[in-house]
């Protein structure tokens, strides 16, 4: 039996989604726009002028940073 539940940063998209109410690949292109800023710059950003959590704000740039490593 296959496990078919979505595994690290993407399992919070659903939740950032509702939370937020924006899609993910909006985050995420707001993301990619501050590119090549430092994970942590990133996470600040999306923190300070959107008012996203700690949490929420880290899944997004993983996602988007480890995007560019493959």
């Amino acid at each position: 039996m296959a496990d078919d539940r979505v595994k690290g940063p993407a399992a919070y998209f659903p939740s950032i989604e509702k939370k937020y109410g924006r899609p993910i690949a909006e985050w995420q292109r707001l993301v990619r726009e501050r590119l090549p800023a430092k994970h942590m710059e990133l996470v600040s950003v999306l923190k300070t002028e959107h008012g996203m959590g700690h949490g929420h704000a880290n899944a997004i740039v993983a996602h988007v940073l480890a995007e560019r490593r493959e």
